[in-house]
């Protein structure tokens, strides 16, 4: 079973594992499509997918030169999908092949125009030879007009749109004070390139036509937010490329079959003030601590 259709309140969404259907290409996970009641087109780039596990990483292992495989490693790695009701589902990953990271991500639709999501993961041996785990997630942006993704900083609201792939790409909390390594010989890559920029909430917004997506996290510790204008490809039709949208979950001193975990809410809605951005983070936090 490669995917799921799912219809609640504004949202039509499509959750699917690794596998091909269609245009939809094989190794892109999560959100294969999103679609608002207003908005026919899929916020995501029907090939790929949004919220998509992209990398495990330790700042170490490699792959051979030429290759990819494992740095694209949850692509590749099995992966199973259940539909749990008529408005959930959760991805599988059992424990991968060179990491041996399990890991489950549940998505829950929630009337209006929310997709909340919880992810798990854990470490079955201990092969992060730097001492900590990486985790990298993808949206491919369908051609948006705006690429940038906006969020709070020291001063107020900052716009992340970095002029090219690999350039400024991830900005961390004003308190993150970890510094992962990485071997001499790595490859460049997003999670290496830092912003001066830092965020002080955890949620960013991007803009889609006439609506906007708004990403939430749980919590600061370990997200980061990383920006690509270009990683999702080129649109020959709009005659412009399609950025990512990205973040990051890093876990410092791991140890093994200890589950690491976070919340996230995804809202997909018509454009609003910026004030309602924060209400909606506001409400959100206010209902996992009542939970």
């Amino acid at each position: 079973m490669a995917n799921e259709n799912f219809t609640v309140g504004d949202l039509t969404a499509v959750i699917g594992d690794n596998a091909a259907h269609g245009e939809h290409r094989a190794g892109y996970n999560g959100l294969w499509s999103l679609t608002h009641r207003t908005e026919s087109t899929n916020l995501f780039v029907p090939s790929f997918a949004g919220f998509n596990l992209e990398h495990i990483f330790d700042g170490q292992t490699l792959d051979p030169p030429g290759q990819s495989k494992l740095f694209f490693e949850p692509r590749n790695a099995p992966m199973e999908l259940r539909r749990l009701s008529d408005r959930e589902a959760e991805l599988h990953q059992p424990e991968t092949p060179t990491f041996h990271l399990e890991s489950w991500t549940r998505f829950t639709l929630v009337e209006p125009d929310a997709i909340d999501v919880t992810f798990r993961c854990m470490a079955h041996q201990h092969v992060f030879r730097r001492g900590y785990i990486g985790l990298f997630w993808a949206s491919y942006i369908n051609a948006p007009d705006d690429k940038s993704m906006y969020f709070r900083g020291s001063t107020g609201w900052e716009q992340h749109c970095t002029p090219a792939h690999d350039i400024h790409s991830t900005v961390r909390h004003v308190e993150d004070t970890f510094e992962p390594t990485f071997v001499d010989r790595h490859r460049d890559c997003l999670y290496k390139s830092y912003s001066p920029l830092k965020f002080r909430k955890p949620f960013f917004y991007g803009v889609f036509r006439k609506h906007m997506l708004m990403v939430m996290f749980d919590r600061c510790a370990g997200i980061r937010f990383s920006h690509s204008p270009s990683g999702g490809g080129m649109n020959q039709a709009a005659e412009t490329s399609n950025p990512a949208w990205d973040f990051q979950f890093l876990v410092p001193n791991y140890d093994v079959m200890v589950e690491y975990c976070f919340r996230a809410r995804l809202v997909y809605r018509e454009r609003c003030p910026r004030s309602e951005v924060i209400q909606e983070y506001e409400k959100w936090r206010a209902s996992l601590a009542r939970k």
